[in-house]
């Protein structure tokens, strides 16, 4: 059985009656500014993007007390208890089961994030996650994250090792203190070799409910770039957020006319590619179409406050090898197929070095993801 709490893990609370001894139980305290709050509406506040419906329906089916009763949806939570969502076991998409380590101090931890593995447990994805990772390799609690990335985006994540650490970077993050850099792939040769890109977002009312659109009553946003090379159709920039809303660099990209290479959500096509993978799963076709199994985004760097004090500590990390080889194919990759597959992308590293993490494989797991964005349940 795995339980995840939302934000910490939580004592193994008992199966309830009826439910499947392997069932992964979801667990939510309540905080005291939601206390008194019907369950549903607790659920719908403490998973994005879900509706009150949704909420309702997730309710009715799976939501108990930790002694084992059934909620329903109307019933009001207090402040202390934890409510718990009870789901059947399932076959998780398969996802790479490794991470490297960049940097480790008593305070910090830098990890090196492969794409294609989700940082927290969302609706599919619960042991297949950097969090579970972390916890078979450091323990539960042992190590919280300051801030997230993307499960398609690759590259740099900061963890604290102490309650303290984490607080004092993500502090950081939330006023603006750290320096980030991306590195990304996009179709065309920009003729621009540097500049900004301001230009407020918001949701896409006529999209899936995770793409983001350009819109004039949006939240601002504000990313400065450079052009390192151009070769082969493509282009290689350089990115530095000046804000950090969802989706931001992938958006502001498209809405110069060059998206990132491999974007199923903001390319030529819009959201078509993403809403077919749901459909179909991925294809040859939908490969060809948007040149790369994943989106060419890559977290390179970060410059940030240690949270010791009295000194800057910057990490940086390569551009992995699935991007490296795209570049050297270039626009081809949209004509012939990308030579890299989402089957490679998923094979654990075969090398002997001691900053690399790699987990058992976990048995039962289906074969591919079918889609690209996902529900996060913490």
């Amino acid at each position: 059985m795995l339980v995840r709490g939302v934000n910490y893990a939580y004592p193994v609370p008992k199966i309830p009656d009826g439910c499947d001894p392997n069932s992964i139980v979801l667990t939510f305290p309540v905080a005291n500014e939601h206390a008194s709050l019907r369950v549903d509406r607790f659920i719908q506040l403490r998973i994005p993007r879900l509706s009150r419906t949704r909420a309702k329906k997730i309710v009715q089916k799976c939501a108990y007390t930790e002694d084992g009763r059934k909620l329903r949806a109307s019933q009001r939570v207090k402040a202390g208890e934890i409510v718990l969502l009870v789901r059947a076991p399932m076959n998780e998409p398969e996802t790479p089961r490794y991470f490297r380590v960049l940097h480790q101090d008593d305070h910090v931890i830098a990890i090196d994030k492969p794409s294609g593995l989700p940082m927290h447990p969302t609706a599919t994805y619960h042991r297949n996650t950097l969090t579970r990772l972390l916890e078979l390799e450091y323990g539960e609690k042992a190590v919280q994250f300051a801030h997230r990335l993307d499960r398609e985006t690759s590259g740099i994540v900061l963890c604290g090792k102490t309650r303290a650490a984490e607080i004092a970077m993500k502090r950081l993050f939330e006023t603006r203190q750290v320096q980030k850099t991306y590195l990304a792939i996009v179709r065309g040769e920009m003729r621009e070799r540097e500049g900004e890109i301001d230009a407020p977002l918001g949701e896409d009312p006529n999209g899936p409910h995770v793409r983001m659109v350009v819109r004039p009553d949006g939240l601002h946003a504000l990313t400065r770039f450079e052009v390192l090379e151009r070769a082969r159709g493509y282009s290689m920039v350089r990115l530095f957020p000046k804000t950090g809303r969802q989706h931001q660099l992938r958006v502001h990209l498209a809405e110069l006319g060059h998206p990132i290479v491999g974007d199923k959500l903001y390319g030529p096509e819009g959201a078509a590619p993403f809403l077919e993978n749901i459909e179909t799963g991925w294809t040859r076709d939908l490969s060809r179409r948007t040149g790369h199994p994943r989106h060419a985004l890559h977290a390179a760097s970060i410059e940030i406050e240690h949270p010791s004090g009295g000194r800057i500590l910057r990490v940086d990390s390569e551009l992995p090898w699935d991007l490296e080889v795209l570049w050297q194919q270039g626009a081809e990759s949209l004509e012939m197929g990308p030579s890299v597959t989402a089957e490679t992308l998923l094979r654990s590293p075969e090398v002997e070095d001691p900053t690399f993490v790699v987990a058992p494989p976990l048995l039962g797991a289906a074969t591919l993801a079918t889609t690209n964005e996902d529900v996060v349940l913490d």
